[in-house]
């Protein structure tokens, strides 16, 4: 419930303080006596753990202390057993070992002479600085050899000394020394290994020194090894175990886990309620006094309504309530300053830290809601939903916006049928009275609620409601212009169609709600498809302005639809509306219709005939069955024809003489229905009579001797066909005879000039400048223009663009044919020699203007010529591509 304390414990790492402990005993234990104390923290408290040992003789009390069993003699040196803490919760459990060293002398017995005793005291030191670890040897009727090594009693140093350092701590000698010269030295943690040299040791004298002050927080105990060497570095005895322990010192506050514990407590909770939990860890030596922490309450803030609200287990650090009153709306939260003191809480020589607990007063329902009045009002209009009529205050004392604040409201009385209901409003609680049914004033003008507020959370025990959480309120309705309604909306008649114009029909009248208004209704037609239908518009009688015809396209199963509109004269004025439904009953008005209306048939019978029926627009029983006849006029009909019924809506019309000449006939056939009066109609079917196959189906000859054409009008029809195709051919032959006038066409240039099947050869370059007797001068650029434009019109120089219409070259056919080649190229040239815009390529063109004059001589004087003494025979040198040009001029003496 701390999130504080769960995040220290979370970080609390559980186990023994230490993973092998050791104690000094003598060799004579009495039962039950104490030995030493273990230290094991689970993160959670001490309860809940169980401590074992693997041994019969010891056992470890519940604050970890270690005692014997029943009284015992320890024989050797050392006793050495585990120590199991377990814990229920989580079934987790952790081992640590715990030896126990005896100091006693030595036991001789017969053996062989490893020595002898001759210890001299050092005279710079005390005779009890100085420790002989090896057993001494002597000699008493025989040779005797020792047992076993002496087992040293630990070494204790306290933390924290000032010095001189290096300071001695014992002196190591063995009994040869007087014999021989032997070396000392120690090894192990503290000495040769990490942390180096915080011991040394005189390896002549044997005396061990410690060279710097220790720390028991940093590491409580060392163990070492001594070693005595000759000089030449050969044991004279086996290695010795040293104990050396850190004495505690009260150097370390206890130091909270947190500096602000924050924790909670439901007001109103008795005393001795737990509150939270604070802890605070002393690094100093837990066994001793320098590590036991004691708790105490320095101050309460505020001191309401007690100065001690609290008290804190000196031990555990638990924090509870010790006196009744704790009040959320009067105090809702307390600041408590714990101390933690070491030396079990003794402040004349203990040392102390402080931390800070912050605890909430959480709310309880313990305050019932109450009505700021015991009545209230509200007004709604009739007819109105979802309309918020009062507006119901509350007060509670609760923590805001809890469910021991919010508000639930309830109608006890006043609304039988339901018309409203109270919403909480969620930001200020207030209960909003709200029409959820409509209300009519005709029925009821006002309504009297009694409503009851409560908690969404229930009370607290013992809290009983409050009279004040119960109030009145009283809701008046007013009247407004209620619309006429017709009471028998969608009104369905029954009647036959065809009834006259002017038939009164029903009277559809609407009812005006508002009893307390007189005012008139006037109708209206709001929707009358057909326009048969007339409206009174005082008193709402339907009349018929047109004949009612059920086969209408505006009657969807026998139902004609129209709508009406009631008025009031009200202010605002309303109106409802009304739908009338008309059922046309059918009566028989339509003859029936001859279906189909065209057939064929063969020109013999018995090959086949004709199944006609009727179509009628009426119902039954105005429809079928149906009677088929063939009229007596003409008289043909009859003679040709025969009608046979098949039942009482099909019949078959078929041949009755044995051939009838083929062509297309109008048959006459006369049909009566079964209404009351039947109706008939004479219709007419047209029928083609044909030759027919085998099969019973018309031929081809037969079929368009049937539409009626004669031997004459089939002639001509072949004669047109005829002609068609002859023309047809003589085109072909007229387009292949073009064809082969085109191909047969001569070109206007010689084939071998033709540029699509050869090279052409357009001219050969000069031999040299004396060929070109150019007149130079029509190279400079004229300094005027005014020479240029004085010119008359059509005179201009032959290298100047002429201003005006450029003429239209002829377009290449896409595909032209071989013999239009010629044309084009004549068309071609005939526009170029006409196009000012050309440029005269055969004349000289002004690119640039260099200037009046030039400072260098003619070119022309320089010599060109080939003759002379100039030896071209390098060029055979040049490779194959100069060889054309060294046989020009290299090999002309020869030839």
């Amino acid at each position: 419930a701390h999130n504080e304390d769960l995040t220290a414990r979370e970080t609390c790492k559980a186990g023994f303080s230490e993973d092998d402990y050791t104690a000094l005993i003598s060799p004579n234990i009495l039962q039950g006596e104490k030995l030493l104390k273990v230290k094991f923290s689970s993160c959670v408290g001490t309860k809940g753990t169980q401590y074992e040992t693997n041994s019969m003789d010891f056992k470890v009390g519940a604050d970890g202390t270690v005692f014997a069993t029943r009284e015992l003699q320890i024989p050797s040196e050392q006793v050495a057993f585990t120590v199991t803490a377990k814990d229920h919760q989580t079934a987790k459990q952790w081992d640590a070992m715990v030896r126990l060293l005896v100091a006693q002398t030595w036991s001789s017995h017969s053996g062989h002479k490893k020595g002898k005793m001759n210890v001299a005291p050092d005279p710079a030191q005390p005779p009890n600085d100085t420790l002989l670890p090896w057993p001494q040897h002597q000699s008493s009727g025989g040779l005797r050899r020792q047992k076993r090594d002496w087992v040293i009693p630990p070494i204790n140093v306290p933390e924290n000394s000032r010095g001189p350092f290096p300071q001695q701590l014992v002196r190591i000698r063995s009994d040869k020394d007087n014999d021989i010269p032997i070396r000392y030295s120690i090894t192990g943690v503290g000495a040769d290994q990490p942390p180096m040299e915080v011991f040394s040791i005189d390896s002549m004298s044997g005396r061990m020194y410690v060279t710097r002050p220790m720390d028991r927080e940093e590491r409580a105990s060392y163990h070492l090894r001594a070693h005595a060497v000759d000089m030449n570095g050969n044991k004279v005895e086996n290695p010795i175990d040293l104990y050396i322990y850190v004495i505690d010192m009260n150097d370390n506050r206890p130091e909270f886990l947190n500096q602000v514990y924050n924790g909670s407590v439901d007001e109103g909770s008795k005393p001795g309620t737990y509150v939270m939990t604070v802890t605070a860890n002393d690094a100093d030596d837990s066994t001793t006094a320098n590590g036991m922490v004691r708790y105490r309450i320095v101050t309460q803030t505020p001191q309401s309504p007690s100065q001690n609200m609290f008290t804190i287990n000196s031990e555990t650090g638990d924090l509870v309530t010790v006196a009744a009153g704790l009040d959320r709306e009067k105090v809702q939260q307390y600041t408590v300053i714990v101390q933690a003191t070491d030396m079990e809480g003794n402040l004349n020589y203990g040392l102390s830290n402080t931390a800070t607990a912050i605890i909430t007063v959480t709310d309880v329902n313990d305050n019932p809601p109450e009505f700021t009045a015991s009545t209230f009002a509200g007004e709604v209009p009739e007819n109105r939903v979802e309309t918020v009529v009062a507006n119901l205050t509350v007060m509670d004392r609760d923590q805001p916006h809890s469910p021991n604040w919010n508000a639930v409201y309830r109608i006890i009385s006043g609304d039988p049928s339901g018309h409203f209901s109270v919403r909480t409003d969620p930001a200020t609680n207030e209960g909003m009275v709200t029409v959820v049914k409509a209300v009519d004033y005709e029925l009821n003008r006002a309504f009297m609620l009694t409503v009851m507020v409560s908690n969404q959370a229930p009370l607290a025990s013992g809290i009983q409601m409050s009279f004040q959480s119960t109030a009145g309120v009283t809701i008046s309705v007013t009247d407004i212009n209620e619309a006429p309604y017709f009471p028998s909306n969608r009104k369905l008649i029954r009647l036959e169609e065809g009834v006259p114009t002017g038939t009164a029909l029903t009277t559809f009248s609407a009812v005006d709600p508002d009893r307390f208004m007189p005012q008139a209704v006037r109708y209206s037609k709001l929707s009358d498809p057909a326009n048969w239908l007339h409206i009174n518009a005082s008193n709402g009688q339907i009349t018929t302005a047109a004949v009612l015809d059920r086969e209408s396209l505006y009657i969807k199963n026998n139902v004609y639809e129209a709508t009406f509109m009631a008025a009031d004269n009200g202010i605002p004025p309303a109106s409802g509306t009304g739908t009338l439904q008309i059922y046309l009953i059918d009566i028989n008005d339509n003859a029936p219709e001859l279906l189909p209306k065209e057939a064929q048939v063969c020109e013999k019978p018995g090959l086949n005939a004709i199944n006609i029926t009727a179509a009628d627009a009426d119902v039954d029983p105005n429809v079928g069955p149906y009677v088929f006849e063939l009229p007596f006029v003409p008289t043909a009909v009859r003679k040709n024809w025969t009608i046979t019924r098949l039942n009482g809506d099909y019949a078959q019309l078929s041949l009755r003489i044995l051939y009838l000449e083929a062509g297309m006939y109008e048959v006459p056939i006369m049909v009566t229905d079964s209404g009351n009066p039947p109706l008939s109609n004479t219709s007419i079917i047209k029928v083609k009579v044909c030759p027919c196959d085998e099969n019973g189906d018309c031929t081809a000859v037969g079929a368009v001797a049937a539409a009626g054409l004669g031997t004459g009008a089939m002639v001509a029809i072949l004669i047109c066909i005829v002609i068609l195709l002859t023309m047809v051919l003589l085109f072909v032959l007229w387009m292949k005879r073009r064809e082969k006038e085109r191909h047969t066409k001569q070109l206007l240039i010689d084939p071998e000039d033709d540029v699509r099947d050869n090279i052409l050869k357009y001219d050969e370059e000069g031999g040299g400048e004396e060929d070109q007797d150019y007149d130079l001068s029509q190279l400079q650029q004229p300094e005027a223009m005014e020479h240029v434009l004085s010119k008359a019109p059509g005179v201009r120089r032959v290298d100047e663009r002429p201003v005006g219409a450029e003429p239209q070259y002829p377009v290449r056919p896409v595909v032209p044919h071989p013999g239009d080649i010629g044309d084009f190229i004549n068309e071609g040239l005939r526009a170029a020699d006409n196009d000012p815009t050309a440029p005269p390529y055969d004349s000289l063109l002004v690119f640039d203007y260099e200037g009046s004059g030039s400072t260098a001589g003619s070119v022309s004087s320089l010599d060109s010529s080939s003759s002379g003494d100039q030896d071209y025979d390098y060029l055979n040198d040049w490779g194959p591509r100069f060889k054309k040009l060294a046989d020009m001029y290299g090999g002309g003496e020869e030839d």
